[in-house]
């Protein structure tokens, strides 16, 4: 079996933080740790896991990152961030000093398109470079163009596409999706993250509806572009960790065994530095 680097695992403690997009009726609602998360994983092949901010209160970013990095089974975090203001900078020292963070993450599906698309958020990601850390670029499949924008303003930047850029999409009716991946595939500083698509599916989800997604993602960004998430808990939305592990292998079974693994863990590993 090979193993898995899970670069996209949510922590979710209300106890400590706070979550204002979790409300008391929301599916996600309650305590997901990371006990309960590796007892799941590790039979899965899942050998190391990236904690991914879970868009916690503003003033709760430093506090979740600093928590994550000192859990027994997660190898580094993505950190929360808000490129959007001025004091950045000083932001960005905080957080690149805490050993393990590995990248960066500002939630753009949910903010205005025009958030992202500002002279000062693109001159504050160009600073990413510096200190050694990538950014995740997690945007809805109709703001493709504008992640691409973005991509483009910051040529020096590692990017990675979170959820196969299909957040949010109707996974019967993709629309422009593929046209849209085809385009950002040739931006050569963006990689693409194989996670996300299990819960759009919803519950009548099939290996052969999420195929088209993994396949053609695979095909325009190549084996050494890509790399491998799980989105815990959101994967739960549709399936199960299990399933989405079982169905991401047999989606690859065809590829060689090399290929699997660049997948699976070794771009993770050369891209987030693990």
């Amino acid at each position: 079996m090979i193993p898995v680097v899970d670069t996209h695992l949510h922590l979710i403690y209300p106890d400590r933080f706070s979550y204002p997009w979790i409300s008391a009726a929301h599916p996600l609602s309650g305590h997901w740790t990371i006990e309960s998360y590796l007892r799941e994983a590790r039979p899965l092949g899942i050998e190391a896991s990236l904690h991914m901010e879970v868009d916690v209160a503003e003033g709760d970013i430093e506090d979740e990152t600093r928590y994550v990095l000192h859990l027994d089974g997660v190898a580094g975090a993505i950190a929360a961030c808000r490129p959007e203001h001025a004091d950045f900078p000083a932001q960005l020292e905080r957080l690149a000093a805490m050993p393990g963070v590995r990248g960066l993450r500002r939630i753009l599906h949910e903010a205005p398109d025009a958030l992202s698309q500002t002279a000062l958020f693109a001159e504050n990601l160009r600073r990413l470079p510096g200190y050694h850390l990538n950014f995740d670029l997690c945007v809805r499949h109709d703001q493709l163009p504008i992640g691409e924008a973005l991509v483009r303003r910051c040529p020096d930047v590692t990017f990675i596409l979170d959820h196969c850029g299909a957040q949010d999409i109707d996974i019967d009716n993709p629309g422009p999706w593929r046209d849209n991946i085809r385009s950002l595939s040739k931006l050569p500083n963006l990689n693409a993250k194989v996670s996300g698509i299990m819960a759009y599916a919803g519950p009548t989800w099939t290996v052969e509806k999420l195929r088209p997604f993994v396949e053609h993602i695979v095909d325009c960004f190549g084996w050494d572009r890509v790399v491998w998430g799980s989105d815990h808990p959101v994967v739960t939305l549709g399936g199960t960790l299990t399933d989405w592990v079982g169905a991401t292998r047999e989606i690859v079974s065809g590829a060689s065994e090399d290929e699997q693994a660049k997948l699976l863990n070794g771009n993770a590993r050369r891209i987030y530095r693990l």
